[in-house]
């Protein structure tokens, strides 16, 4: 069924008892071309390009809980490309024009708001620095504006420009960058997957993977039985150092969990998207009213979809730094997502030293935002054995080579043995 005006009306007409499920149910298959291991943004992204742009269709995604359960329904919902170094800006650009017509392309509505992205900056090291990431922006074609003080007041007046600790000085502002609704991205892609022929399969926990004689990945032993793949693709999120350990593969990754948080509805006051320059806090307001904000990983390694008490206190506290009134907003709910924080703080998408095995993974802060990019670059490596050209950086030996992406340093930091 086709979303659009015509059909919403028939619907109303029929008290909107015709409604058909978003994706299909379908039996799940002894073997498949593909398997893609996650249901998240990135694993449906994936299986999406796979059957549109390479014309994979027999391609099943596993997920272990629900479509929407994981990291892609617990984030922030920031989208935006401004990025610094080489290795970075081609994959985010492509991933945010990817987003500009990703609901024409899904016929889904995933709210997609570019209202732009603010960064402040307080003195005049964060100014340079601001500026130098502006200039390689606009280098690669990408939007960035170098605001002063009097034009983030205009821009921003709630803000606290006269803190003696921490003034205000200006901002590197993205205007298209914005805010995306994440459990829509999810379901947007489920549909258009599975209306392609992939079948996407929930309550489906992968629990060992097999290998033949010479070592390649060929099957799945999963919850549901073994299923058998021409290719596999690992794309968990957290979960990829535990996957991965089921063929023998240790990653350069370690798992934390990043806290969010939602206030009561307020009437419109934040225009975009804005981040503060003096620690790790993030805030827009969803169009429900909410003030949706976060700051820094908790610091420990965890599997919990939970927080501690220092760290909530920890981004509350930027928040009243940056903006004073927050504190007469009262908070209504948090939650936490596992977080696979690479050593460098860049992502991972390349082919394993298993034969067959593929992986996605090391997206530290920034997964939801890569989110189309990231499932059109798997999906190409996955169809034909090479990285994509805005992903060819993002190669797992990096770490071994030492050609590393250090866009701010902000991986994991491992106790090393």
């Amino acid at each position: 069924m086709r979303y659009s005006w015509a059909s919403l009306i028939a619907q109303s007409l029929r008290k909107h008892r015709g409604w058909k499920p978003a994706w299909a149910t379908r039996p799940v298959k002894p073997h498949y071309d593909v398997i893609v291991v996650g249901g998240g943004g990135h694993g449906l992204a994936t299986a999406y390009y796979l059957a549109r742009n390479h014309g994979i269709s027999r391609v099943a995604v596993l997920e272990k809980g629900w479509i929407g359960g994981g990291n892609v329904g617990r984030n922030t919902t920031i989208i935006r490309s401004n990025y610094l170094l080489d290795g970075n800006i081609p994959f985010y650009e492509w991933s945010l024009k990817l987003w500009e017509g990703l609901e024409q392309d899904l016929n889904y509505n995933a709210m997609v708001s570019q209202r732009g992205v603010l960064n402040l900056y307080h003195n005049d090291a964060q100014r340079d620095a601001a500026a130098r990431r502006g200039n390689a922006m606009r280098f690669h074609g990408v939007d960035a504006e170098l605001l002063d003080r009097d034009q983030v007041r205009r821009m921003a007046p709630f803000l606290d420009f006269d803190d003696a600790r921490f003034p205000i000085a200006g901002g590197l502002l993205q205007p298209r960058g914005g805010t995306v609704r994440h459990d829509a991205v999810a379901w947007g892609y489920a549909r258009a997957a599975s209306a392609l022929g992939v079948d996407v399969i929930q309550g489906c926990e992968v629990i060992g993977i097999e290998r033949d004689a010479a070592g390649a990945a060929t099957a799945l032993e999963t919850t549901r039985g073994r299923i058998g793949a021409g290719r596999i693709g690992l794309a968990v999120a957290g979960n990829s150092s535990r996957v991965a350990a089921m063929a023998g593969l240790r990653l350069p990754i370690e798992s934390h969990v990043l806290q969010a948080f939602v206030s009561e509805g307020l009437k419109p006051v934040i225009p975009g998207v804005i981040t503060f320059g003096a620690g790790h806090f993030y805030i827009s307001q969803s169009d429900k009213g909410g003030l949706v904000f976060g700051g820094n990983l908790d610091g420990y390694n965890s599997y919990a979809q939970r927080g501690h008490m220092p760290t909530v206190e920890d981004v509350c506290e930027s928040g009243m730094a940056m903006m004073p009134a927050l504190g007469r907003a009262r908070v209504l709910r948090s939650w936490g997502g596992i977080m696979d924080m690479s050593m460098d703080g860049s992502p991972i998408i390349d082919a394993t030293p298993v034969p067959g095995l593929y992986l996605n993974a090391g997206w530290c802060y920034g997964g939801f935002k890569a989110t189309p990019a990231s499932g059109w670059c798997f999906a190409h490596l996955l169809a034909t054995g090479a990285s994509h050209e805005v992903a060819c950086a993002y190669r797992l030996d990096r770490f071994a080579t030492g050609a590393l992406i250090n866009e701010k340093g902000e991986g994991a930091q491992p106790n090393l043995h």
